[in-house]
């Protein structure tokens, strides 16, 4: 069983910068595939990155590549999404994920365990 905890949402300005963290507990995080979704007012749960377990590879919705960047510290159990040159369609509330298996995962039902999410809002 593993739980997350989301933080480091908050309001901030078009263009500008926020840093996401995820909070995980159980003794085999490192063998865990973790991804970042995000859900708008009205929209479906959407991907936006996600990171091996054991390469650290990263994979990115096409939205946030180049912007966004997901990292590991699997000594802390914690995943982040560094979030720069923010829009305002970025706003949404952001949800970390948690797979034990390997492969990319870009769809809800590729995750096993949910945190319950942080809100992100972007003015213009």
């Amino acid at each position: 069983q593993v739980q997350l905890v989301e933080s480091g949402g908050g309001l901030v300005q078009a263009g500008g910068s926020l840093r996401l963290a995820c909070a995980a507990s159980g003794r085999t995080f490192s063998r865990y595939v973790m991804a970042w979704f995000r859900q708008a007012p009205g929209k479906e749960r959407e991907f936006v990155a996600s990171i091996s377990w054991n390469t650290g590879s990263p994979y990115y919705a096409d939205s946030v590549k180049g912007r966004f960047t997901i990292s590991r510290d699997n000594a802390k159990n914690t995943v982040y999404l560094q979030m720069n040159s923010l829009k305002p369609e970025d706003t949404a509330i952001y949800y970390c994920a948690a797979r034990p298996r390997s492969g990319i995962g870009v769809t809800r039902t590729d995750y096993n365990y949910w945190g319950q999410g942080t809100q992100v809002t972007v003015s213009s």
